[in-house]
């Protein structure tokens, strides 16, 4: 037997059914958009108001999440000793997971 999956895209504004996706960006977030014709042409009208009298960055996307260099061994052994020191469970070796950094470098801020 056949299966046919068919994806419909809502428009955001009105819950019709959207005809396109429009991706933009603004304070340096990316967002994307479903609209119908009308309100994808509502759209970039309200926009060309101020991209016209903007400066065009051509070939640059927004940028993406910096890579965080990598820490010490005596950074590693600090973070896991101030883990222990506050009841959170952390492995003597491998990688120190995302929470427990933020919440050192938070308290360390």
């Amino acid at each position: 037997m056949a299966q046919k999956t068919q994806i419909i895209l809502v428009d955001d504004v009105d819950g019709s059914e959207a005809t396109q996706t429009i991706t933009f960006a603004l304070d340096g977030v990316s967002y994307e958009i479903d609209l119908n014709d009308e309100h994808a042409a509502a759209l970039r009208e309200s926009i060309e108001e101020w991209s016209s009298k903007a400066r065009r960055i051509a070939g640059r996307r927004t940028p993406g999440t910096r890579r965080r260099r990598s820490s010490s061994a005596g950074e590693t052994q600090r973070i896991r000793e101030w883990a222990r020191e506050r009841g959170m469970e952390v492995s003597d070796r491998g990688r120190i997971s995302a929470e427990i950094r933020a919440a050192y470098e938070k308290a360390h801020a």
